[in-house]
C-alpha cells in the first residue's frame, strides 16, 4: 500500500538531497558551476515575459541568480524550514540587507545587545544617518524589552546565542512581544544552522553567513536571507535587487557541495567541543566557559529545549589573577588554534576580546579577559595538550 502521508525526511537526508537536479544535468548528482551576465531570450515577447518575473527564481540577467544560486537558495530554504531564500555576498551583507529591506526613516529598530559587532556598526554608522532610530536591549530582561516599543518600532533583531559573550535569548518570548506590537522579528542564525528552526520558534527572517559552517573550508564568503512570508520575502528580493548584491557562483557551487556534509562535520566538532568546554570548565586558570550546550553554563535550559545540536564555537573568561593581557599571552601560547576571524571552517581559531566596548548592557563577569575559541576537526586530545601547555605557560 502507498503511504499518502509520508513522513518528513530527516535532517541528514534532506541536506544530501535538496538542490539536486540530476535530470536536468545529464544525471550528474552535483549541478555544475553556472556563470554569466547575460541571458538570451528568442523573441522580445519571451525577454517581456521573464522581465515580469524579477522575484521568482527566473534565467534574466546574471545579477538576478543563476541555478547554481537557485540551487543554493532552495538547499537553505530546506535547512532553515523557509518557502524562499536570497543568496547574498557575504553574512555581514544579509544583515545589512535584511535591516534595509524592513526600516524606513523615521522608523525605529530594536537590537539586542549582544548581536554581531560589524552589524552594530552598520546600524550606529549608516541606518542612524538615514534616519532610522536604535535601541540596543538586553538579551535577557524581557520587562525591559516590553517597555521599549514605540509606535514606529518595525524591526526586533535577535541572536541567540549571543556574538563573543553566547547569551541565550528566549526568542519565542521576545518574538511574541514583537508581533504583539506589529514589528517583524529577524533573527541572525549563523551559530544555529541546521540545529535550530527559527520559524518554529516565531522568527519572521532568518539571517546566514554560509561563509561558516555551510562552506566548511574557510574559503568563501556568502549570506542568505530566508522567509516564510511572501510579502517578506518581496522586500528582501526586491531590496537585495536594488543594491545589486551579487554572490559569486563559484562561492555557490562551494557552499551547495559543503551542505552535503553539514551535518556530519558539525556533530564531530561539536562533540570535540563538548569535551574540550567541559574540561577547560574544570581548570583553576577558567573563571567561566560561554558554552549554552555545556551543563551548568549559563542559558543551558534555553538551548536544551530549543536546540537539537551544538556549534562548535565558544568563549572562556580566564581568572582575573592571570593579568589583564592573558587572554593575549594565552592566545598566542597556542600552536594549532590560530589567531584569526570567523570560525565554523575545519580549523580550530582563537581570538581575544573586548567585551566593554561592544555593549551598551556591560555586566561585570564578562569583562577582560575574555576569549572565543573555534574547534576545528582536530582530534580532540591534540587540542587538549595544546590547551594545557598554553594555560600552563601563562600561569607559570
Amino acid at each position: 500500500m502507498i503511504d499518502r502521508n509520508p513522513p518528513k525526511l530527516g535532517a541528514n537526508t534532506r541536506l544530501t538531497h535538496a538542490g539536486r537536479r540530476p535530470s536536468g544535468e545529464y544525471g550528474f548528482v552535483n549541478p555544475g558551476v553556472q556563470r554569466g551576465s547575460t541571458v538570451l531570450f528568442p523573441n522580445s515577447a519571451a525577454r517581456m515575459e521573464a522581465s515580469g518575473k524579477r522575484l521568482e527564481q527566473t534565467l534574466i540577467y546574471g545579477l538576478l541568480g543563476t541555478e547554481t544560486h537557485h540551487a543554493v537558495e532552495d538547499v537553505i530554504s530546506e535547512i532553515e524550514g523557509a518557502k524562499r531564500c536570497q543568496i547574498v555576498s557575504s553574512g555581514l551583507a544579509a544583515i545589512t540587507t535584511a535591516l534595509m529591506a524592513f526600516l524606513r526613516s523615521g522608523d525605529h529598530c530594536l537590537i539586542v545587545d549582544s548581536a554581531y559587532g560589524p552589524g552594530r556598526v552598520f546600524a550606529n554608522d549608516v541606518l542612524s544617518t538615514f534616519g532610522v532610530d536604535i535601541t540596543y536591549y538586553h538579551p535577557h530582561n524581557l520587562q525591559d524589552f516590553r517597555s521599549l516599543f514605540r509606535p514606529n518600532t518595525k524591526v526586533v533583531f535577535c541572536e541567540s546565542p549571543g556574538s563573543y559573550t553566547f547569551e541565550m535569548q528566549d526568542v519565542p518570548a521576545f518574538s511574541a512581544v514583537a508581533h504583539e506590537h506589529g514589528a517583524r522579528v529577524l533573527i541572525d542564525n549563523t551559530w544555529g544552522l541546521s540545529i535550530f528552526q527559527p520559524f518554529e520558534h516565531g522568527a519572521d527572517v532568518s539571517i546566514q553567513a554560509l561563509t561558516k559552517y555551510a562552506g566548511g573550508h574557510s574559503d568563501i564568503m556568502l549570506g542568505a536571507i530566508s522567509t516564510v512570508d511572501d510579502e517578506d520575502w518581496g522586500k528582501v528580493r526586491s531590496t537585495a535587487l536594488a543594491l545589486g548584491q551579487y554572490a559569486s557562483p563559484d562561492d555557490c557551487w562551494l557552499a551547495l557541495r559543503g551542505t552535503r556534509t553539514l551535518a556530519v562535520r558539525m556533530r564531530q566538532q561539536a562533540q570535540s567541543a563538548m569535551e574540550i568546554a567541559t574540561w577547560l570548565q574544570h581548570r583553576p586558570e577558567v573563571d567561566e566557559v560561554l558554552y549554552p550546550p555545556l551543563p551548568g553554563s549559563a542559558g543551558h535550559d534555553l538551548w536544551q529545549r530549543d536546540y537539537i545540536g551544538a556549534s562548535s564555537v565558544f568563549a572562556v573568561r580566564l581568572a582575573k589573577s592571570l593579568g589583564a593581557r592573558a587572554a593575549e599571552r594565552f592566545a598566542d601560547a597556542l600552536k594549532l588554534f590560530g589567531i584569526g576571524s570567523s570560525w565554523g571552517g575545519y580549523e580550530s581559531l582563537v581570538v581575544p576580546v573586548s567585551i566593554p566596548s561592544l555593549r551598551r548592557h556591560f555586566e561585570d563577569h564578562l569583562d577582560d579577559p575574555l576569549l572565543r575559541l573555534h574547534v576545528g576537526l582536530e582530534d580532540a586530545q591534540d587540542l587538549l595538550n595544546d590547551l594545557e601547555q598554553a594555560l600552563v605557560s601563562i600561569g607559570s
